[in-house]
């Protein structure tokens, strides 16, 4: 279940009235509330363009019932066609991805976004009110649909002060010491699947490489990521003689105290809506570069504008963005901290208070 989604269904719950959820599945934790009704939307062969026709039919039929009853009603996307609230976490007109692999599975990937597309537009076309979760996407809404702007409004995604917590030297050696990591070696992290190339991880290993040729580049780089291309990554590696130098980790539940253990977040991605790992990991207190059209962007200070990628596809910057990270980094910590300071205060409760008060109004 999507993070956003689940901050503001248990917000929900937590003020005791009713609430429905229509979805594939939820998190478990939302089931322990006895005012939650959760209808469960079958999903054929666990494939997302089998399983979205049923969840619009299910959820047109509840959307009008609680109409009906005086209630409100959110959809994400191109996943319900209703005259409601619609909140958009991805803007499939926005980005075309670049599936690579077997040819069946590119020929899949091809037709999924033409699908998505297609019921994105009717749904945001249809809608009362677009919440975005950044200026970036409402922008990309608008040139995607060419809706009325007035319809469509920001609300920033918020985040787990108690999970991402501010990190310190002594915190960092703890993390550092449960991963096995030296303590004398700075560590960059990715994180992002790596099924196609919209997080960019292709852009940062032809960095990487040439990095790397330097006597002086003392820095390693663990890649958090699960998907097709995983096992390619890491053969290359490998080959250009990276094995020590690029560590790929799997998928992860324990971001957190990776991030603890991290000295900076590497994120040149093609398309980003928002950027929760890249919050997240300001939030912990590290830097995070990242790509400058991401949406996470609009709350970088002038301070930390170095830290933004101008071209996610130009290994050069990217490299050159690195260098000037290494040699003063230690320079960016007071803007760091106080930008982590301000996603901090920024919960998920009071992102969903602040969405529920938009729709309301």
């Amino acid at each position: 279940m999507d993070r956003a989604n689940l901050a503001l269904a248990d917000w929900l719950a937590r003020r005791g009235g009713p609430v429905r959820l229509v979805a594939h599945r939820v998190e478990d934790s939302l089931l322990r509330y006895p005012n939650v009704h959760f209808v469960r939307v079958p999903k054929p062969a666990n494939a997302y363009l089998l399983g979205e026709p049923l969840l619009d039919v299910v959820g047109r039929f509840w959307a009008s019932r609680t109409l009906a009853e005086g209630g409100q009603v959110v959809a994400n996307g191109g996943n319900c066609v209703v005259p409601a609230a619609n909140w958009v976490h991805y803007v499939h007109g926005a980005h075309a991805p670049q599936v690579v692999g077997h040819p069946l599975r590119r020929l899949k990937g091809r037709v999924s976004h033409r699908v998505f597309l297609r019921r994105e537009q009717r749904a945001l076309r249809a809608a009362r009110i677009i919440i975005a979760n950044s200026e970036r996407t409402r922008q990309d809404l608008l040139a995607a649909t060419g809706v009325e702007p007035s319809r469509v409004h920001v609300v920033y995604l918020g985040g787990d002060p108690t999970r991402f917590t501010p990190t310190s030297p002594a915190l960092r050696r703890q993390a550092r010491a449960g991963l096995g990591w030296p303590e004398d070696r700075r560590v960059a992290l990715f994180v992002g699947a790596l099924g196609d190339q919209r997080k960019g991880f292709d852009t940062l290993f032809h960095a990487w490489i040439r990095l790397c040729a330097l006597k002086t580049w003392d820095v390693d780089l663990c890649v958090v990521g699960a998907g097709a291309q995983r096992e390619s990554w890491e053969r290359e590696a490998r080959l250009r003689g990276l094995g020590d130098r690029v560590r790929f980790l799997g998928f992860r539940k324990d971001v957190p105290h990776l991030l603890a253990a991290a000295d900076l977040l590497v994120a040149p991605t093609r398309y980003e809506p928002y950027g929760l790992g890249v919050h997240e990991a300001l939030c912990v207190g590290i830097p995070a570069l990242v790509s400058r059209s991401a949406g996470v962007a609009e709350r970088y200070p002038a301070e930390l504008q170095g830290l933004l990628l101008d071209s996610p596809e130009d290994s050069g910057e990217l490299m050159r963005r690195l260098e000037d990270w290494r040699g003063r980094g230690e320079l960016l910590a007071p803007a760091v901290a106080s930008v982590s300071s301000t996603l901090r205060a920024w919960t998920w409760d009071a992102m969903a208070e602040a969405l529920v008060a938009r729709l309301e109004a």
